[in-house]
């Protein structure tokens, strides 16, 4: 038997013997263990063989990606001769985005059979957990209940996270700091984590409600009052993330407000030095013309055509200055 938990396993078997609870790594191990000991089966992209295996020993079926994938809320959740399939996704910080992992959940009798195609932190560390605290898990479905409770907790940081975000943006609008069109797409895409966050959430909290309201869920009262805290913290969660979702779209506004007046007042400038000109430059054209005009012969008619200009650009500068045109 292995000493050590391996995170990149494609398949573990957790089952209690005595006060212990050990684990398998090869769906050999399955002939040897008794079914009523086994409490998780965690598959990691398994092969086709191991996926038989555990098929085998469940006497049910392991769905496939596909199935898993489904977006339609009745293959998210359904119930199958007393066995109860589950579907979500778990979120995960990639960068500026979010990177969603499906994860499909089997609960047949006391056993949980989990299926996942990538590595994920939270359940390494729940393994680690099940053999350093035994006595705090009695069967499978007490490990699903910590899983989703560790999950939502992962999620409650993931939006604390998106919030602090959401206030250093603040921060920089109310300094007018780099405020460009940059700037406007880092809040788009802060927008599009937080409707990902939203949606997962969501998508959890239906999960845990169909649980808790199915006919093959235990009645265990304890068990039962654990996920309704965690529907819960759920729904604080999606308030939380609604109003930082609408902070970033008044956020949002501001910006795209702040960049058209910084534009209007580029406009403004160019709008006024046309005008202010355009005087002048009527004068210069006239003179310009191959035709007799007064003072057109003078030594000194360049003297005056100037001043006439200069004053001209001088009454209009003046006109807008007094009516606040600028």
């Amino acid at each position: 038997m292995p000493d050590l938990i391996r995170e990149d396993t494609m398949i573990k078997i957790f089952y209690r013997r005595g006060s212990e609870i050990l684990f398998g790594q090869s769906q050999t191990e399955f002939a040897s263990i008794g079914k009523e000991n086994v409490l998780w089966i965690d598959l990691l992209s398994p092969t086709g063989e191991e996926k038989r295996a555990v098929e085998s020993f469940l006497n049910t079926r392991i769905q496939s990606r596909d199935q898993a994938e489904e977006i339609e809320s009745s293959s998210r959740f359904y119930e199958e001769d007393g066995i109860i399939y589950a579907n979500t996704s778990f979120l995960s910080p990639a960068d500026d985005e979010m990177t969603m992992d499906p994860v499909s959940f089997i609960l047949s009798g006391g056993i949980i059979t989990t299926l996942r195609d990538r590595p994920l932190r939270s359940f390494y560390t729940l393994q680690l957990k099940l053999q350093a605290r035994p006595a705090e898990f009695r069967d499978g479905l007490s490990i699903f209940v910590e899983i989703m409770d560790k999950r939502v907790d992962l999620d409650a940081d993931i939006v604390e996270l998106i919030s602090k975000d959401t206030s250093q943006f603040s921060k920089r609008i109310n300094q007018k700091e780099d405020i460009n069109e940059e700037f406007l797409l880092d809040i788009n895409q802060l927008q599009e984590n937080a409707m990902l966050v939203r949606e997962n959430v969501v998508d959890k909290q239906r999960l845990l409600s169909n649980m808790v309201k199915s006919k093959g869920f235990p009645k265990d009262a304890e068990m039962r009052e654990d996920l309704g805290i965690i529907i819960q913290d759920i729904a604080s969660l999606i308030n939380h993330i609604n109003f930082t979702f609408e902070r970033l779209e008044y956020l949002q506004d501001t910006v795209v407000g702040i960049i058209n007046l910084d534009q209007n007042n580029i406009m403004k400038i160019f709008t006024f030095v046309s005008i202010l000109l355009m005087p002048a430059t009527l004068v210069a054209s006239f003179y310009g013309m191959n035709v007799t005009l007064p003072v057109a012969g003078k030594e000194w008619a360049w003297i005056a055509i100037t001043a006439l200009m200069i004053a001209l650009i001088a009454g209009i500068w003046i006109l807008v200055r007094r009516k606040k045109m600028l």
